[in-house]
């Protein structure tokens, strides 16, 4: 059976509040797949609840890096816990909070909710360590910008999309080797590491529906792939 890792940003699931009509259509899209024979893990991000906590923290007082992160992490858990509840019957019994226990699962357990783990560690890197544990070799992430960029398109208009990319390219556009609580990119770059020592081939795109559903059904996309 092949499982396919999805990141589901938290910035996706919830803007400015909590998008009911994306969490419908997503639902109906992955009991497609699963009618197919797919498996799905979906590691659920903080998105702008963990940055509004960060944010209030650090304005009250110097809040240190492990304090912002748990505040990240716990964003994660209520969101894994929102998307565990919308595939009760289907999804595993428990939201996975470390990706590397064992995880036993049921024959009618096809979807794999998963959250935070710890401190330095993002939910990108929870993908791929996922993706390790369950023997999957395909990572989504889908974000809020369609496209990894060859530079920041929020700062130069000119920005280019790319549609492919080596991992190594990649990690020198970005610029970034360690993580840090609300940093904001493509993918994390200490989970692109890991990503390419394990031959990972991880799609970024946006929230449209469309769009991941003609990526699942091997047709083109709008997005960049890194491999």
């Amino acid at each position: 059976m092949e499982t396919i890792i999805i990141s589901l940003g938290g910035s996706v699931l919830a803007p400015n509040q909590i998008d009911v009509d994306f969490l419908q259509r997503f639902r109906q899209l992955i009991l497609r797949f699963v009618r197919d024979g797919r498996r799905f893990a979906i590691v659920c991000g903080g998105g702008k609840t963990a940055r509004e906590y960060q944010g209030a923290a650090s304005r009250v007082v110097h809040a240190v890096p492990e304090d912002l992160d748990w505040l990240g992490i716990h964003a994660t858990r209520l969101n894994a816990h929102l998307i565990r509840t919308i595939f009760r019957g289907l999804a595993h019994a428990k939201v996975i909070k470390n990706p590397n226990e064992k995880i036993r699962l049921k024959g009618s357990e096809r979807v794999v909710v998963a959250a935070g783990w710890k401190p330095g560690r993002s939910t990108d890197y929870i993908a791929v360590l996922l993706a390790k544990n369950l023997g999957a070799k395909t990572v989504i992430n889908i974000t809020n910008t369609d496209f990894v960029y060859d530079k920041d398109p929020s700062k130069f208009h000119d920005a280019k999309p790319l549609r492919m990319i080596r991992w190594k390219d990649f990690r020198r556009l970005t610029g970034i080797t360690k993580w840090s609580p609300g940093l904001n990119t493509p993918f994390d770059p200490v989970a692109a590491k890991v990503a390419e020592k394990l031959k990972l081939r991880v799609a970024v795109m946006g929230k449209d529906l469309h769009n991941l559903e003609s990526f699942l059904d091997g047709k083109g996309f709008k997005g960049t792939v890194i491999s």
